[in-house]
């Protein structure tokens, strides 16, 4: 009982780790820029769209070139996990890092 009780406290910290894993915006896939919270199918195409001309060099590249993302949107998705070059949006609009 004891050892199932492990499994099932180790399996639930697993999940909640990486349901918080980042998402570079300028390498992830469809499917996981789609699995961030607050990013459909649309979006994903405006993302992958642009991405495909040149990668994100920031935030603000990414909040300029894709439209509908701005800072509300751009803090939102952060929140969810999305990083540009590996950084966080803050409410400044720079990185977080």
């Amino acid at each position: 009982m004891q050892t199932r009780a492990w499994l099932l406290a180790g399996m639930s910290t697993l999940t909640a780790l990486t349901s918080y894993a980042a998402v570079e915006v300028n390498t992830a896939s469809r499917a996981q820029i789609e699995a961030v919270k607050g990013v459909g199918p649309d979006l994903a195409d405006r993302l992958l769209a642009e991405r495909g001309r040149r990668t994100f060099s920031d935030w603000r590249d990414l909040m300029a070139r894709v439209k509908g993302v701005r800072r509300a949107s751009a803090l939102r998705l952060s929140a969810e996990g999305l990083t540009v070059n590996g950084s966080a949006f803050d409410e400044r609009g720079e990185r977080a890092d």
